[in-house]
């Protein structure tokens, strides 16, 4: 829901096959982890590069008679979750036992929610481009508990394995096919994973395994997917693949276009696709098969015994969203209406919660557009060149603001206020007292102003004659001005003086 947009949805990918137009539906199941200090049903740590095995409860490694107990900050970031994607949420929900059997799941069993989930039905704005955007529905989220770790390549003969994120509560949110291109899914999990962070309730690192997304892919003839979308009814798609275990947005791209154009070859070459389960190695660019649908365990949910359904109240889900962040959509709105920047530039500045905090200590009080050019520009730019996250950066906020306030008293110029950022940068301090005990400050006395130009207009009777006739030449007295004062003198004096001396 938009309010400060309207948009248009981006036209879906279409790829040209041997005998035909093709197009891609996509769906998207992401596993996000909790952000949470305990397990979802044990008081374990979840604190990533622990020695394996050490953060491990009785009830993470099943030990007999050990029962689950709910972990409530882990509800309470699920259902802080499903009000940022403007989800229903569900205040009776209930946890089943997926039963399978795996080195890395001691129970035997995961405990999900396949029946009665904590959140239902939302949806998440994916930006393309300036007015372009798609309107991506959310089925449901579910919390469940994550798996062990098999480690198979530590000995030749062996494997291992590492229980410590056995028990990590995950939520998984599920979409509907509603992606229709790589470009849209990469994008997609992008803003899925920006609308966590500035909720806080995962941090959405994907090297670390704590964002990684099993992509459904399917293809269909132009005109198919419409027909679903009026009637619901899944067989206007194509069968669709499932890769799994995705944690990488290049990657996810790379292995849909790969995933698409294996089903059409096989579809125009007169076969089937057939449903089944598939990984993406990134080394050859290419899916592989994991497992056939058909061949897949049968799970044989049943509601967990251990854990009662699941209720909570109406007055503790609204104490949860009174305490709900802006969201990256208004905040990027009103960096728009109330700042005057562009929506690009709105958008680089809300791309990461870090970012935007730091822009606004800068932009307070101050000229939001200029703030968001050296923010933009400046900062990033040396950040990104240096390797640097903003919370690296050796000029802070205040700092920064100090800059942009010498340049509003008319105290620096512009090239002024690049060397001074450039000092702080790399020696730090308070910019006013860098820039007095350096003598940066900008020559803004009309005398000595005037001495110079009349100065340079004496000097130079040929060039008065130029610019008299041609008054755009004036601006060759500014520029001497400027290199017989050392750069200090406040431009906006001297062309003023300038003009009034030629009688332009």
């Amino acid at each position: 829901m938009l309010d400060h947009l309207s948009y248009t949805a981006p036209e879906p990918k279409v790829i040209a096959g041997a005998k035909g137009d093709w197009e891609l539906v996509i769906g998207l199941e992401v596993h996000a982890q909790v952000a949470s200090n305990a397990k979802l049903f044990s008081g374990a740590s979840t604190a990533f590069g622990a020695e394996p095995n050490s953060n491990v409860s009785f009830v993470d490694a099943a030990m007999p008679g050990m029962l689950p107990v709910i972990n409530e900050f882990c509800v309470a970031q699920a259902v802080r979750t499903g009000l940022g994607l403007k989800a229903r949420i569900n205040l009776m929900s209930a946890f089943d036992r997926k039963n399978y059997f795996y080195p890395d799941l001691p129970q035997g069993y995961q405990i999900s929610q396949l029946y009665h989930p904590i959140v239902g039905e939302g949806e998440i704005i994916v930006d393309m481009a300036p007015g372009i955007a798609r309107r991506v529905r959310i089925e449901r989220i579910h919390l469940e508990q994550d798996a062990g770790k098999s480690i198979h390549d530590m000995d030749p003969a062996l494997s291992f394995v590492d229980l410590n994120r056995t028990g990590v509560a995950l939520m998984e949110i599920v979409s509907r096919p509603d992606i229709r291109g790589p470009e849209e899914a990469a994008a997609y999990v992008a803003k899925l994973r920006q609308i966590m962070r500035y909720l806080g309730t995962c941090d959405g690192n994907m090297q670390n395994g704590n964002l990684r997304a099993d992509v459904n892919v399917s293809v269909c003839k132009p005109g198919d997917y419409e027909r679903y979308q009026a009637t619901q009814d899944f067989s206007h798609l194509g069968t669709r693949c499932e890769i799994k275990n995705m944690n990488s947005l290049r990657f996810i791209q790379a292995a849909i276009e790969y995933e698409a154009r294996r089903q059409i070859a096989i579809i125009e070459d007169g076969g089937t696709v057939v449903q089944e389960t598939r990984l993406y190695d990134p080394d050859k660019g290419e899916t592989r098969s994991m497992r056939s649908k058909e061949e897949a365990h049968d799970y044989r949910y049943f509601p967990d015994p251990d854990l009662l359904p699941l209720e909570i109240e109406q007055g503790w889900v609204d104490d949860i969203a009174g305490s709900m962040p802006e969201l990256p959509d208004e905040k990027k709105a009103r960096f728009v209406t109330e700042l005057g920047l562009s929506e690009y530039d709105a958008g680089v500045l809300t791309a990461e919660v870090e970012n935007a905090d730091f822009f606004e200590v800068v932009a307070k009080g101050r000229d939001g557009k200029q703030a968001a050019n050296w923010v933009i520009n400046e900062l990033f730019g040396r950040l990104n060149k240096e390797g640097l996250s903003i919370g690296e950066s050796p000029v802070s906020a205040a700092q920064l603001g100090g800059v942009l306030d010498l340049i509003a008293s008319g105290e620096i110029s512009g090239k002024m206020a690049k060397d001074l950022f450039e000092i702080v940068w790399t020696e730090g301090g308070d910019p006013a007292e860098i820039a007095a005990a350096r003598g940066m400050k900008q020559v803004t006395d009309l005398g000595a102003i005037e001495a110079a130009v009349d100065e340079i207009i004496a000097a130079n009777p040929a060039q008065v004659e130029k610019a008299k006739a041609n008054p755009k030449l004036a601006g060759w007295f500014t520029g001497q001005v400027l290199k017989a004062t050392g750069g200090k003198a406040n431009p906006a004096a001297v062309n003023e003086m300038v003009a009034k001396k030629l009688g332009l």
